[in-house]
């Protein structure tokens, strides 16, 4: 699962090929989250709340470039590193 970017201990990652609806995942320590591209929502799993308000922050400051990972991903083409958050 390739790692995009890593922020304040939070690790996002994309799986190739993976289903939809467009999202990524988020790890922090023992939590793993997918989350949404369109809204942030949590698919599935579960963050700390200031983890998932970090993840939304740095996400709504690179939705393009989340969009663009994802189709990469979906095409099983390499991925390119996310500036991290700040």
């Amino acid at each position: 699962m390739p790692e995009v970017a890593r922020f304040y201990g939070i690790i996002i990652q994309f799986f190739y090929n993976d289903h939809a609806p467009p999202h990524f995942h988020a790890v922090y320590g023992e939590f793993d989250a997918q989350v949404n591209i369109d809204d942030f929502s949590i698919i599935k799993g579960k963050l700390p709340k200031r983890a998932h308000e970090l993840v939304i922050l740095w996400a709504s400051q690179h939705k393009d470039d989340l969009l663009r990972e994802w189709e990469l991903s979906r095409n099983e083409q390499p991925l390119f590193k996310i500036d991290p958050l700040t």
